[in-house]
């Protein structure tokens, strides 16, 4: 199930098996290693998905075979409904959370049945209103791409969740480009969906590097997913904007160090500090001698390390009082110096 007290990583394997268990299994085994806390497929067939006169989009156009529609590639990147299973077993025997995005609910159904807790949705799929109205039904938890969606969009897909009294929701910000532009992340969108839905914001990372993924932590993502590959090389559309193990690792290590940078909004003194505090922080001394009972005037006073004594605060308290001893130039002054 989806916990979210610290952030929810998911290495999204997408299509990038291309059909193959084995290889998936493979990225399975190479996100947990990773950090991972979730891998996440996707469930469709090309039939129920696409028209076979549907184009591929730019970066499809560089990364796969010019001569393959839309529909081949799709066709041969479909995950087979008697794949499922034994991917969600090994999943669990390596205790890592499987997540699909169902495409249509038909699929949505089927993972269903074999009690899939988390779902996600594509970005381009927040105009499914039906495919969201099941999923909402469902009760369980549902991961929300926002890519492309305008607030209005997002509003009226959460409405369907509000009355189907879902409260199992979060929302991704997402640029969709693989790989998208730093200069079009905008990832203060964060926070605009925060304020405005009031349900977990998370990111979903198509950028390269781990610094927007760390940024968004930092704003308050609560889940960030990113795509998986074992090798940007192979067959496929998405290899070559997807981390490899070392730099998904990378990825995961950033952000549970920023999570630990970024720590409690309380500011107290932490325990790493005491030394320096007491060491370089500075006490009243006395800067000059000054005879016993004589009047001590400020400028017989001096700050200066280490910071064991008495604070500054305590001149306008110490001036115009008597000296009760007589006390020497470099002297650090104490209580029971002065009346």
């Amino acid at each position: 199930m989806l916990t979210l007290d610290k952030c929810y990583i998911i290495s999204e394997i997408g299509v990038n098996h291309g059909g193959c268990v084995e290889t998936a299994k493979k990225m399975i085994k190479a996100s947990k290693e990773a950090g991972a806390n979730a891998v996440k497929f996707q469930t469709f067939t090309a039939e129920a998905l696409v028209s076979r006169k549907t184009p591929k989009v730019e970066y499809q156009k560089l990364t796969t075979n010019k001569d393959e529609s839309h529909f081949d590639m799709i066709k041969s990147l479909e995950f087979k409904r008697d794949d499922h299973l034994p991917i969600i077993s090994y999943c669990q025997s390596l205790d890592i959370d499987f997540i699909s995005t169902p495409y249509d609910i038909e699929s949505a159904h089927f993972l269903d049945k074999l009690g899939v807790d988390i779902f996600k949705t594509a970005s381009a799929d927040i105009v499914d209103l039906p495919l969201h109205e099941f999923l909402a039904s469902t009760g369980k938890n549902v991961i929300i791409s926002t890519g492309m969606a305008t607030l209005g969009e997002i509003e009226s897909v959460l409405n369907i969740y509000r009355r189907n009294n879902n409260n199992n929701v979060v929302l991704l910000h997402c640029v969709s480009n693989y790989p998208c532009k730093f200069d079009s992340l905008n990832l203060k969108v964060i926070q605009t969906l925060q304020h405005s839905f009031h349900v977990p914001i998370g990111y979903s990372d198509h950028a390269k590097g781990v610094y927007p993924a760390v940024i968004s932590v930092a704003l308050g993502a609560k889940v960030v997913e990113k795509h998986f590959t074992l090798d940007k090389d192979m067959i496929g559309p998405d290899h070559k904007a997807s981390s490899t193990p070392k730099e998904f690792k990378a990825l995961v290590e950033a952000i549970r160090t920023a999570e630990i940078s970024l720590g409690s909004p309380v500011k107290q003194v932490q325990d790493e500090e005491v030394q320096m505090r007491l060491v370089s922080r500075k006490s009243l001394f006395v800067s000059k001698n000054i005879a016993k009972n004589t009047l001590i005037c400020e400028d017989d006073l001096t700050l200066k390390r280490p910071g064991t004594g008495l604070s500054a605060d305590l001149i306008s308290k110490i001036v115009g009082t008597k000296a009760l001893r007589t006390l020497k130039q470099g002297e650090m002054i104490q209580y029971g110096d002065f009346s």
